[in-house]
């Protein structure tokens, strides 16, 4: 608690005796859990030094954005990421992973105008620039001179990437691609930071050249004067409208005419354009979406963190929110007490950590096999791409089912906006789609399945041939190789699934072999179990089918995940303090570490615009009149 002291915000009053004596039923240390989730002591000390640059930095205060009209988060958002660019060239913050740590910081619950700078722009520069393409693009990009997104999306195609309709043909007389948005369907759409901030894209495009199509390739296409900012001929190029969530963003809309580029605006790393408009292929199709399976592995953790937080909110606001009674005249228990509230979080909170060490994995194998293709070894491409496929898929279902349950876990309370979970849920849930359709996602990896499905898990093996099974049965209908594929769809998402939960659950074991500290190894064990053990509850059909386990094992699934509970109990509080969120970065009321909700529940409806009158200009306007009029 020392540290704690320290580290968290001044309160009006002491911390709530509930949350008190819930820290002190901690079986570990917390502080050597938050070194094991962040990778090293050393990592948790700089993480807390950016942390506390952040925290201490007037220009990091601002109004709350809940009660902001758009265009005023908008214009916040613009600031507060120029704000950040110049102090992290202050503080001399040059490291990629600290430069995200010092961002996820800055902006906490909030978005940034210039995301998909940091996390698709600037990473194709550096995947799929030749190396005088890098001399030029990156100090550009690196200065900000070139603020740039990444325009793959089109009103028409998303995920099925071969449909999308942009083009650029090459033209050997200028030695120049010019690009078109031939239909209305082929209009780029969705991209963050395209409405109004950005003044270039890497749109992705069908290349023509010498009459032939050679599929998707990546172009830097300039949008908007560099000096006015006012868009370039041949552009039409705006805001998309407000959506579900990212209400600071500017998600916009591209529609090119005839727009020329110079020849080596196209990046041109693997594939090339000759002058004369020869065609030199790439060693593989799946580099020119290498900046995708980036995101994704990225999107991995991004799922451990969303649920992390609202499992930090909903323990937390379950430890101090008491009702309703267990035995009739004693007084009302705390709601973590009831089973049915554990059964809602314990096992989510072991998704949690579960996820944590897959993300945690997966950007470790990313730079590892990036390494590798960087010295012409593709062999682990196809895997890596069907990895970070699916378990981009089941994350992110998961970890947006787990979310809203976390609210609901909440009762009333969560559905209001100081709870930060709504926030958390609209920011989130994208995530299913962008990227790549779950769904879809899922079928890629199935495709990688069977071709491998000898190698896999026996429980995945089962789910695999029967999926392939099917599809014979299918082809004996007459049926072509692809309508087969199509109506066995559900079976091979099946085995997706499936194999993911495997790979996750086997990630975890392998975590727990690492870890020395007994009390965390057994805490951390019971996590474990639970992961693997809910896994097989909610899917007991596909383990009865494969004969796997019988009908009493299954029931003695369901015995053991309520013992799990209880031995959990205990150190619910401790095991999300250990995600080691502050205050100013879970933005939540409810889950404040020092417990004290309901007086600044309060003092947050206070703060709300409507309440700056007494009297609304409304009644005046509306309701006065109405009464001498009836």
């Amino acid at each position: 608690l020392i540290f704690w002291r320290w580290f968290c915000p001044i309160t009006h009053g002491a911390m709530n005796p509930d949350i008190l004596r819930e820290r002190q039923k901690a079986t570990f240390d917390v502080e050597k859990l938050t070194h094991i989730l962040d990778g090293a002591p050393e990592k948790t000390r700089r993480r807390r030094e950016i942390q506390s640059l952040v925290l201490s930095d007037p220009d990091f205060q601002h109004e709350d954005p809940n009660f902001m009209s758009r265009s005023d988060r908008y214009d916040l958002a613009v600031k507060k990421s120029a704000q950040m660019i110049l102090k992290l060239r202050e503080y001399g913050i040059a490291d990629p992973e600290e430069i995200l740590c010092y961002k996820s910081l800055y902006r906490g619950n909030r978005h940034e105008a210039l995301g998909l700078h940091f996390v698709m722009f600037l990473p194709t520069l550096y995947s799929q620039c030749d190396p005088q393409q890098f001399q030029k693009w990156v100090p550009l990009a690196e200065s900000f001179q070139v603020l740039g997104t990444y325009a793959q999306t089109e009103m028409g195609h998303g995920t099925h990437l071969r449909g999308l309709e942009t083009t650029a043909t090459y033209d050997p007389a200028t030695q120049e691609f010019v690009l078109n948005s031939p239909t209305v369907s082929s209009i780029k759409w969705w991209p963050g930071a395209l409405g109004k901030t950005s003044n270039y894209a890497i749109v992705l495009a069908q290349l023509y050249t010498q009459g032939n199509c050679h599929g998707l390739h990546a172009f830097i296409v300039p949008i908007r004067d560099m000096n006015t900012h006012e868009p370039l001929p041949g552009i039409v190029v705006g805001d998309i409208g407000p959506k579900f969530g990212f209400h600071e963003v500017d998600n916009g809309f591209l529609k090119l005419e005839n727009v020329r580029i110079p020849r080596d605006n196209m990046l041109m790393k693997y594939s090339k354009v000759e002058p004369d408009g020869s065609y030199v292929k790439p060693p593989s199709a799946k580099l020119t979406y290498s900046t995708m399976v980036f995101i994704r592995s990225m999107i991995v953790g991004e799922s451990a963190r969303a649920l992390a937080k609202s499992c930090t909110i909903a323990i937390r606001y379950s430890t101090v929110r008491r009702q309703s009674e267990i035995r009739p005249g004693e007084p009302e228990p705390q709601i973590l007490d009831y089973q049915t509230q554990q059964y809602k979080l314990f096992p989510l909170l072991a998704m949690a950590y579960a996820f944590t060490f897959v993300g945690q994995y997966m950007t470790k194998t990313y730079h590892r096999i990036t390494a590798d293709i960087n010295q012409g070894d593709f062999s682990e491409l196809p895997e890596l791409h069907a990895l970070s496929a699916g378990l981009k898929a089941f994350t992110t279902w998961a970890a947006s089912t787990g979310i809203e349950v976390c609210r609901m876990s909440c009762g009333g309370h969560g559905y209001s906006c100081s709870s930060a979970l709504p926030e958390i849920y609209v920011t989130f849930t994208p995530t299913c789609t962008y990227e790549g359709e779950n769904t879809v996602m899922m079928l890629q990896t199935a495709r990688y399945l069977t071709t491998v499905h000898t190698q896999l898990c026996v429980g995945v093996c089962r789910l695999v041939e029967m999926a392939a099974k099917s599809i014979q049965q299918e082809l004996q209908r007459s049926k072509s190789q692809e309508d087969a594929w199509n109506s066995s769809a559900i079976d091979l998402v099946r085995a997706s699934d499936a194999h993911c939960h495997y790979v996750v659950v086997k990630l975890f074991s392998a975590k727990l072999s690492e870890i020395g500290d007994t009390a965390i190894h057994s805490v951390l064990s019971t996590l474990a179990l639970l992961y693997a053990l809910q896994g097989i509850a909610q899917n007991s059909g596909d383990f009865l089918q494969a004969s796997l386990l019988s009908v009493p094992q299954v029931l003695q699934v369901s015995v053991r995940i309520k013992e799990l509970l209880s031995q959990l109990r205990p150190n619910a509080v401790a095991l999300v303090d250990a995600f080691d969120y502050h205050d100013e970065m879970l933005k939540s009321v409810l889950g404040r570490y020092d417990g004290n909700v309901y007086e600044n529940l309060f003092e947050w409806a206070r703060r709300s615009p409507l309440n700056r009158t007494e009297v609304h200009e409304s009644f005046h306007k509306y309701l006065k009149p109405l009464r001498s009029k009836l």
